[in-house]
């Protein structure tokens, strides 16, 4: 009798996180096997992979993403995503990363000051990740977007230099839904391994509930690149 072993994606739950376990079905769906990972663990259990799921982390109190970086489990994070560990932070997982310098940039207020929620085209930027091999440049993509701190801002410096590095991974198309600076939807660090963006892949995985299946190509993306390492 055989044993399929499936590769271990950490999902990580902070008090207050909202999309957990629907990051942890993505997973799932695309072949993985999700292992719950706990905000105060000082360790990562091994996995080969972890997501920062959406939420309202800690209330979303100082600032969002501002309490959730100092969690011990973001210790065990920001050291292996030094050593290569691909990381996925969405929403409020983006917001972590960007408060825990992991990505460059701040995400803020909408422009319109209000909450948003729809279906949103984006266009793929980058294909120079783990989590969007399974794409191609130029390739648009539908996927859920709900935020009312989603606006992408940095210095003019930042912004010119994630251009001129390849760093923008998605761009929003055909409107952008909070004001975010060039259109950027989501951003990787200069080695590539670590991406966050604000929009909602794993909310799309699934025609039955989604406005695509769009978004399960992200998490099946990280597999191969694991796989084949």
């Amino acid at each position: 009798m055989s044993t399929v072993v499936r590769t271990r994606i950490g999902v990580v739950t902070f008090p207050g996180s909202l999309d957990d376990r629907d990051a942890a079905r993505a997973v799932r769906l695309a072949g993985g096997e999700p292992v719950s990972l706990w905000h105060r663990d000082s360790d990562l259990a091994g996995v080969a992979a972890v997501v920062l799921p959406g939420g309202f982390s800690y209330g979303d109190y100082l600032r969002c993403g501002a309490i959730a970086r100092f969690s011990p489990v973001m210790d065990a994070v920001i050291a292996a995503a030094g050593d290569g560990l691909p990381v996925l932070g969405i929403c409020n997982g983006f917001q972590v990363l960007c408060e825990s310098h992991l990505l460059p940039g701040a995400l803020i207020r909408n422009n319109h000051r209000h909450f948003i929620c729809r279906d949103q085209a984006l266009r793929i930027e980058s294909t120079d990740t783990p989590w969007t091999r399974d794409l191609t440049v130029g390739q648009t993509i539908v996927v859920p977007v709900k935020n009312g701190e989603g606006q992408y801002c940095a210095d003019a410096a930042t912004l010119e230099m994630l251009e001129r590095e390849n760093r923008v991974v998605f761009r929003y198309v055909g409107g952008n839904p909070n004001g975010s600076a060039a259109d950027i939807a989501g951003v990787r660090n200069a080695a590539g391994n670590v991406v966050g963006l604000m929009p909602h892949p794993e909310h799309a995985i699934e025609s039955l509930t989604g406005p695509s299946t769009d978004g399960l190509a992200l998490f099946t993306s990280v597999l191969r690149s694991l796989v084949a390492a």
